[in-house]
């Protein structure tokens, strides 16, 4: 069964160490997919995110360009981020981990989400939601997001493990009835 990403109550966002002594927070404006959530079997459910480098937002415009240059995601040239499902382990009814492929410029790793489902419900207007939570962490390394520069005092000015955390709204598309003969 198909479901559409309700963009209007979804978010990617993402967490990583600045000079190891906090932490910058931002998110991905633009991103679209095709969710295929199997309700009666999770583990029969395929997911295909696409997430266009240009709109990161970290609330600091100098950071941001940094960001979408050669340095990072080299928005240019690689203007959009992948991530397509392999598999899904069901852990129990509400939480599962969502095994697959996340592209980042030119390489491609697999990684596993922590999913939580928070629920179905039928909304005011009649449409079927459902709304689910995921998380990770990765090594920005792996994907040759290797770009940082030492601190006078020690450490490093960009940490190397980036938490992701995604909020994802579905709305449930009709299904559609086949011609008749």
């Amino acid at each position: 069964m198909s479901w559409n990403i309700d963009s209007a109550h979804s978010e990617i966002q993402f967490v990583a160490r600045h000079m190891m002594i906090s932490k910058v927070h931002g998110q991905f404006e633009k991103f679209s997919g095709t969710v295929n959530y199997v309700e009666d079997n999770p583990t029969n459910t395929t997911v295909e995110i696409h997430i266009e480098s240009n709109s990161v937002n970290t609330r600091e415009v100098k950071r941001d360009a940094h960001l979408r240059s050669a340095d990072f995601f080299n928005a240019d040239v690689y203007p959009t981020m992948t991530f397509k499902s392999s598999r899904v382990e069901l852990l129990d009814p509400q939480h599962a981990h969502l095994i697959g492929d996340l592209t980042i410029r030119d390489v491609t790793r697999q990684l596993t989400l922590d999913v939580e489902h928070f629920g179905t419900v039928k909304d005011p207007w009649g449409l079927i939601s459902a709304g689910f939570g995921a998380t990770t962490k990765i090594n920005r390394k792996d994907w040759g997001l290797t770009w940082n520069m030492a601190m006078e005092s020690g450490g490093i000015l960009v940490g190397d493990e980036v938490e992701i955390n995604i909020e994802l709204e579905l709305i449930k598309q009709p299904e559609t009835q086949p011609a008749a003969s």
